[in-house]
């Protein structure tokens, strides 16, 4: 299982903040509080850590501006909300990492960004590259848009997506609670907090209680995306945003809040999840090089390596891989489609962009993306 000194010590972080903590209980946006957490990421981020943030509070801070104090149930005034509180939410997030000289970046994204291939490709893409730029990425729901993601959605599960998406060490999911208890501590004087567990315990979805007024997820939701998180390796850290320095301390690896270990590996994980994830939807042949490369050096698949096509699939399908002698040593996603894959089959990175005219990636497949059977 993680310990918190590694879980501290790791390099990708996913931080998501609710509802109520962004909103100060409804009470509009609190500056203070934000301006706390731009500062301690800010410093995070100049320690070497890559920073994704996931923001909840747009429709409450929208239900602010609107003077609305119980949310809406009509879709209409849910979207309206989003759309207003989203300027507010985004608009002092950018100031408060301006004023440490760090640019941010608004991502909307919904549930179906992350489960459509192509659209997966092009988020993890853009995410990787500003994060390679020095940027954090500012995510939430496109509310605005995403009619299912209002009525059932939650941005702790479009968190866990998340990590899944950029392969992060840990998903630190902030709230108004100390982390897990064995039972519900607004109800129950003698609760007690759980300080580690392993995400896989299915015990600990019974000591989780409901949500909210303001947000749709409650400790059951963080504990499903807990679960989520693990398939790909990730660690989840749940604790309280109103703790003093509560970011820093987890970088230190202080004790706090409630600890969930994925039960696999990162790496193991992530192969796992890909592996049982897609259906084939074709094949590559590759030369004798390409396919030894990927046995034995864990590379990316180039196209150069590449001899023949089979197969009608998109960018981001899954395809197998097949030695020169048709035995399949691979599977993984496909950065480009069969009618490119089969122009671009012989040539090196450099002549993609002349051949196609344009240039998605280097890799045919990029070895994150890749499983070895």
């Amino acid at each position: 299982m993680t310990n918190r000194v590694n879980l501290g010590r790791s390099k990708r972080w996913v931080i998501k903040i609710g509802s109520a903590l962004i909103t100060n209980e409804g009470k509009g946006l609190d500056i203070v509080a934000i301006r706390s957490w731009a500062e301690q990421m800010s410093q995070l981020r100049n320690a070497g850590k890559e920073l994704l943030l996931v923001s909840s509070g747009a429709v409450a801070e929208g239900m602010t501006r609107m003077g609305i104090r119980r949310r809406p149930h009509a879709l209409h005034e849910l979207q309206a909300a989003a759309a207003l509180g989203q300027m507010g939410l985004i608009q002092h997030f950018e100031s408060c990492f301006q004023h440490h000289d760090i640019h941010t970046a608004q991502v909307l994204l919904t549930h179906d960004d992350l489960s459509n291939r192509q659209r997966y490709l092009n988020a993890r893409s853009t995410l990787r590259t500003l994060l390679r730029m020095g940027a954090i990425p500012i995510i939430n729901e496109n509310d605005t848009v995403a009619t299912d993601e209002i009525r059932f959605g939650d941005n702790d599960t479009l968190a866990a997506l998340v990590a899944n998406l950029v392969e992060a060490d840990a998903l630190i999911i902030l709230t108004d609670q100390h982390g897990l208890y064995d039972k519900d501590p607004r109800q129950n004087q003698d609760a007690e907090l759980i300080s580690e567990a392993n995400a896989a315990d299915p015990t600990i979805l019974a000591m989780a209680g409901s949500g909210g007024a303001l947000g749709r997820g409650g400790m059951r939701t963080k504990i499903t995306a807990a679960q989520r998180a693990a398939r790909s390796g990730a660690a989840t850290l749940i604790a309280s945003g109103r703790a003093q320095n509560v970011l820093l301390e987890i970088a230190r690896g202080t004790e706090i809040g409630t600890l969930l270990s994925p039960k696999t590996e990162k790496l193991a994980a992530r192969k796992q999840w890909l592996a049982g994830h897609l259906v084939v939807r074709g094949s590559l042949q590759l030369d004798q090089g390409a396919s030894r490369a990927l046995s034995h050096l864990g590379v990316s698949l180039l196209a150069v390596g590449v001899t023949g096509v089979k197969g009608r699939f998109n960018r981001g399908d899954m395809v197998s891989c097949l030695s020169p002698d048709g035995v399949e040593i691979a599977r993984g996603l496909v950065n480009y489609s069969a009618d490119e894959a089969r122009r671009i089959k012989g040539k090196a990175s450099h002549e993609i962009e002349n051949t196609l005219g344009y240039v998605d990636e280097p890799e045919l497949i990029h070895r994150d993306n890749l499983v070895l059977l």
